[in-house]
């Protein structure tokens, strides 16, 4: 199976470790929240690695970790096209030159120009907009709780096109390019952001 052999090489030769990329990570991202967006995308991408790579899952998870690299260093809400791409040029420039993580992190933003193909590009596509989407129902609870928050609730919202308007459902359904569904997108986050429920403050 020629994408599983690319798939193992690419893992074997992976040019950065998770440590390293929180470093790169803490030296370029100073806003709470954005650091707090990318521990959870780093969670859920984890969770879908389990059912999709199990023996890539931090790879994965780095992909999501990393995702939102240039969020505070490039003009994206004017110029949407730059995220992503500003990314890959700040990895370059920290000698990371690896373009499975480059394109998957172009691949969360398909307005920077890279669609996603790849189930590793499919799953930060949909865990990006699932991560602030479960956050924003678990702030309607008296809690404001992860651990309040029920599948039921989290599909309910979905289907309320008002409710967190800005987060793309579309995007989020792309994991179903993968073998997972919504449903399993949603048990995915839930279970992995609930663990990690101090760190984002749920």
């Amino acid at each position: 199976n020629r994408e599983k052999e690319f798939w193992k090489r690419s893992f074997e030769e992976m040019s950065i470790s998770r440590e390293q990329a929180h470093d790169i990570l803490m030296k370029y991202m100073k806003g709470e929240a954005y650091i707090q967006h990318s521990y959870a995308v780093e969670a859920i991408m984890k969770g879908i690695a389990k059912r999709l790579a199990p023996e890539e899952e931090e790879f994965w998870g780095i992909v999501g970790l990393l995702h939102d690299l240039d969020e505070e260093h490039c003009d994206w809400k004017n110029h949407p096209e730059v995220h992503g791409s500003t990314s890959v040029e700040i990895l370059k420039k920290e000698g990371v030159d690896d373009k499975v993580l480059h394109d998957a992190i172009c691949a969360h933003n398909p307005k920077c120009g890279v669609k996603a193909k790849t189930n590793l590009q499919y799953a930060v596509l949909a865990a990006d907009p699932m991560s602030g989407f479960v956050k924003a129902v678990a702030q309607i609870y008296p809690d404001k709780k992860i651990a309040s928050v029920k599948h039921k609730s989290v599909m309910k919202r979905f289907n309320e096109m008002r409710f967190a308007a800005g987060a793309n459902r579309d995007y989020m359904e792309s994991i179903e390019f993968t073998k997972l569904s919504l449903d399993d997108l949603i048990d995915i986050a839930l279970e992995e952001m609930g663990k990690i429920s101090d760190i984002l403050g749920l």
